[in-house]
């Protein structure tokens, strides 16, 4: 499954994962202070790729 992510920090970026259905996940970049919930807005099984859309922000704990 390759994840394509739209807007917020990870925009224009991809990801490869396992085959399994991707239902979405945490992510954040090195150095930033917030962590920016990514979640599919469109699947095409048939190719295996997820496009992922920035949800909520959050402050990264330490």
């Amino acid at each position: 499954m390759i994840v394509h992510f739209i807007g917020g920090p990870l925009a224009g970026r991809s990801l490869a994962t396992t085959e399994d259905p991707w239902a979405g996940d945490w992510f954040t970049t090195e150095g930033a202070a917030e962590w920016t919930l990514y979640v599919p807005v469109y699947r095409d099984p048939v190719a295996g790729e997820v496009m992922a859309e920035e949800r909520i922000t959050a402050p990264r704990s330490r």
